[in-house]
């Protein structure tokens, strides 16, 4: 009965994901954790999909979703609002557990640093790219953080590098990406011509590089339908968009885009290519076995200093795991309209070329694990959580 000091208090868990991705992946984790042990409660930062997982937010996903060093500068007084929120919570709901997931600078430099001065213990799901940039953070991880589970199989090494072990769970998409209908039923359902060649148009899930990429990515369907008539083009709408955020920016353009909201990986696998902007997505689109073109446009203030620290080729998760030019990338003044068409019709008139990149796609999926992690993760929180 409520208030029996013989009935255990439920364990509580600060939970923090503040981007879209993350936001999924944290509702998987929270559902396998919860099949083990239902009454456990969770708070913390995320979006649509933890919420639905019963996560109470102290702020959403979409808010914190920020690109770049110019773009944070706004953002800087809620930032700083939603960090004392984040102690105050540690101090007084008194957490058992602390997980991060992704989402590095505000993870470890706020959250992380918090918990250890609380003495909640702290596990982090899907490491920062350290492997890409900043690999010195490798020391902050360690001393902030007890356990991380790496959903890239490289990342083992890289930690081990600097005597770190982590846990390799397999990447969560493979559990994720799953379609209900086969590409043609697709496109019947969606209201597109099955005999037509189709265009995926994916701009990313934050209104910040939606607003940089979109024009350029309408100017390449323009060219696109220019050269071939009976192209269409469609648009999976992220979970932290609404419609009406990508039909505002396609006013005055003659193209007919269609922008559909849910069955995100439905609308993705009718495409013949899809046009990607770098992220989650790139990963998606793959393991879907669609060919992309991956597209990368932020301030140059911003895209000046990322070069000064990154230490990658690619951008893009595709061929970073691949360790070579599987996809296309454009970045910065390459994604234009005329720079993505030219690529897209390059890749649409080679039959051979796609069957090939089809073909590296493939082996990109093989070598992300076994399904299964959100299961193997939550196992590995809950050890922490009830030891």
């Amino acid at each position: 009965m409520p208030g029996d000091p013989k009935q255990p208090t439920p364990r509580r868990v600060l939970i923090v994901a503040g981007e879209a991705s993350g936001d999924l992946h944290g509702a998987g984790l929270i559902k396998e954790m919860r099949k083990i042990h239902p009454d456990i409660e969770f708070c913390g930062i995320g979006g649509n999909c933890m919420r639905d997982e019963g996560v109470r937010l102290l702020a959403h996903a979409s808010d914190m979703a920020i690109i770049g060093f110019k773009e944070i500068v706004p953002k800087l007084g809620f930032l700083r609002n939603i960090s004392r929120r984040i102690k105050d919570l540690l101090r007084t709901w008194k957490p058992d557990l602390v997980v991060l997931i992704d989402y590095p600078d505000f993870n470890l430099n706020v959250v992380a640093r918090a918990a250890k001065k609380s003495g909640v213990p702290v596990f982090y799901y899907i490491s920062p790219q350290v492997w890409a940039w900043r690999k010195g953070r490798i020391r902050q991880i360690k001393k902030r953080v007890d356990r991380m589970a790496v959903i890239l199989p490289f990342e083992v090494d890289v930690y081990a590098e600097k005597g770190f072990h982590v846990d390799f769970v397999g990447h969560p998409l493979l559990d994720l990406i799953k379609t209900r209908l086969s590409p043609s039923e697709a496109r019947r359902e969606l209201g597109l011509d099955e005999s037509k060649p189709t265009i995926g148009i994916l701009p990313g899930s934050r209104l910040s590089e939606i607003k940089k990429l979109m024009p350029e990515l309408l100017k390449a369907a323009a060219i696109l339908k220019n050269k071939i008539p009976e192209m269409q083009f469609v648009i999976p709408l992220a979970d932290t968009l609404e419609e009406k955020d990508l039909t505002d920016m396609m006013t005055g353009s003659r193209l007919d885009v269609k922008v559909i909201s849910g069955h995100t990986y439905d609308v993705v696998s009718c495409a013949d290519l899809a046009l990607v902007a770098s992220g989650t997505a790139t990963l998606e689109t793959a393991l879907l076995k669609i060919p992309m073109i991956i597209v990368y446009k932020i301030s140059l203030l911003s895209y000046f200093i990322g070069r000064l620290f990154v230490h990658v080729k690619h951008i893009g998760l595709v061929n970073i795991i691949a360790g070579k030019t599987v996809v296309p990338e454009l970045i910065q003044n390459d994604a234009c309209g005329a720079r993505i068409a030219e690529e897209a019709l390059a890749i649409l008139n080679n039959k051979a070329r796609q069957r090939e990149m089809i073909s590296e796609l493939e082996t990109i999926r093989a070598r992300l694990g076994e399904p299964g992690a959100a299961i193997k993760t939550a196992k590995l929180a809950l050890d922490m959580l009830y030891r």
